[in-house]
């Protein structure tokens, strides 16, 4: 249960924040477009059409030199025409090299990366806090060998770490079906949601040490106050008193935490999936590396995921700074990135 005296501070750091409002206003926007992509989108985003590849976006043309053969006064001459293609209406943010409309995996790329930040975050929270619990509360032994393990975890870079995780385990993707178009709202769309089981997992065993950390440090204040030693006097179990009194007084810092992670899992899942490695292709790393080879002749194929994942991040830093002011300043500089 939220306190009053919470939402009065998380409403007056609203009121005086630009950069707040800012970030909130980009997550519901992502979020909205993620949750209705069927209804949002113009095209499947699997669909190709040759013809219409490579397009530019609305207010953009694109060069294209063709060479062709010419007989002239008896002798054969190369001829470079140059002609300009124009953008479509139709796709608004133009096609990639197989003629996919780009609009439409963007708006299904937001699914990919809000499905793998929001579940990774959820199981490296789950990861961590129950080690950094355990580790705050009891000290000594236990509390040196799960740090050190966490130590050894941090001494890997997070993308290096994820990439020979990657290896270990079998590429594994889950497929779940679409609501919107089992419904029968939308039934041009593709039937099933596509989430990256082996990348969830990695990303969070990847990133579980920051919650530990966190939880640790909470678990290590609360352990001494007096209702945790009165709890202990009256017999409360260990596990009683680390669910009924150490977990939820260290609630906070770790929702703020768990916020400003989802921008770096964010990050970590189109790292992956732009090296290969997510088992998915609606994914916005993905359609990045897609268009690495026509950056001189259709820089909209790699820009425009871009660009979806610089905001995307950027909102939700802003949101999670936001928490963090009003929650719990004291914990500025903890987190982790790719």
């Amino acid at each position: 249960m939220i306190s009053p005296r919470t939402l009065r501070n998380l409403e007056r750091e609203f009121r005086q924040s630009l950069l707040a409002k800012v970030g909130v206003v980009i997550v519901v926007v992502v979020l909205f477009v993620a949750v209705f992509a069927p209804m949002l989108a113009p095209h499947n985003p699997h669909n190709q059409n040759l013809d219409d590849s490579n397009l530019p976006p609305l207010g953009f043309s694109k060069k294209t030199t063709e060479t062709s053969s010419e007989l002239v006064n008896g002798s054969i001459q190369v001829v470079n025409n140059t002609t300009y293609v124009e953008a479509q209406p139709s796709h608004p943010l133009g096609t990639d090299n197989l003629g996919r409309d780009m609009l439409s995996r963007v708006i299904y790329g937001a699914r990919t990366s809000l499905l793998v930040g929001l579940f990774g975050t959820a199981l490296a929270l789950l990861i961590g806090v129950v080690v950094g619990l355990v580790a705050g509360y009891y000290g000594e032994l236990v509390d040196d060998a799960l740090m050190r393990s966490a130590d050894i975890m941090l001494a890997f870079p997070s993308l290096v770490l994820a990439i020979a995780l990657v290896g270990l385990f079998r590429r594994a993707v889950f497929r779940f079906p679409d609501p919107i178009v089992a419904a029968g709202f939308e039934p041009g769309m593709p039937e099933t949601v596509a989430l990256p089981g082996t990348v969830v997992l990695v990303v969070a065993l990847v990133n579980w040490v920051w919650f530990a950390r966190v939880a640790r440090g909470e678990a290590l204040t609360v352990e001494s106050e007096e209702y945790v030693k009165a709890a202990r006097s009256v017999g409360a179990s260990d596990p009683f008193i680390l669910r009924k009194h150490v977990l939820p007084n260290s609630v906070t810092p770790i929702i703020v935490l768990a916020t400003i992670q989802i921008a770096a899992i964010i990050l970590l899942e189109s790292a992956l999936s732009y090296l290969g490695f997510s088992g998915v292709n609606l994914s916005w790393g993905f359609d990045i590396a897609q268009g690495r080879d026509y950056l001189a002749t259709s820089w909209w194929i790699s820009t425009i995921p871009g660009i979806a994942i610089v905001l995307t991040v950027i909102g939700i830093n802003l949101l999670g700074d936001w928490l963090r002011d009003a929650l719990d300043p004291g914990i500025e500089g903890e987190g982790g990135g790719v």
